[in-house]
């Protein structure tokens, strides 16, 4: 049976999924296939500004508000992953288009061997990944809500908003969800 690719959508957790890595967060999918899914929260930012992080060189004066590293997930937070808002209509160099305007960069190569067709960067430490058939498996039990994203959602300025926001545009019922308490005991 052939899985239908989600790169490039949003996984939106439902207020069932209480694992603490995951609990209210929109998860940018930037893989998936047959063998698993990969991909980075976009809504929990740190307080560590990217500027701190000396192996980042020059990104920093690239880096979108706020200019500061991203949880993107709990596998490999050592690792850094890249992702950069590009001008549509270019083809860049070093860069891997996710979706739209929305590319994952080679960080090694460093910003100077990107063109200048890069409007803004966001940096994640670490990122989520599926096995095969893990991810599927925690949609069909309603762990995950899937969406087409819209190409400022990387890159969205106040990130504690967008998990709501995400789930307001969708309408009607979906709204709804927004307006969940985190904690139903409190309600």
């Amino acid at each position: 049976m052939a899985v239908e690719s989600l790169t490039g959508r949003l996984l939106v957790a439902t207020p069932a999924l209480r694992d603490p890595n995951f609990e209210r967060t929109v998860v940018l999918l930037l893989a998936h296939e047959r063998g698993g899914a990969l991909g980075v929260v976009l809504n929990r930012a740190t307080e560590m500004p990217v500027s701190d992080i000396e192996a980042l060189g020059g990104w920093a004066d690239r880096a979108s508000d706020p200019g500061v590293v991203f949880e993107g997930g709990p596998v490999q937070p050592e690792a850094a992953i890249c992702l950069a808002r590009v001008r549509p209509e270019r083809e860049i160099r070093g860069v891997t288009r996710v979706a739209g305007p929305v590319c994952s960069v080679n960080l090694p190569a460093g910003p100077d061997d990107v063109d200048e067709g890069i409007e803004g960067v966001r940096v994640f430490s670490g990122y989520a990944g599926w096995e095969a058939g893990q991810l599927e498996s925690e949609i069909d039990t309603g762990s995950w809500l899937v969406f087409d994203g819209l190409p400022g959602d990387a890159f969205f300025p106040r990130p504690d908003d967008l998990w709501s926001m995400v789930l307001r545009r969708q309408g009607g019922l979906l709204a709804a969800i927004a307006l969940f308490p985190s904690d139903p005991s409190l309600n």
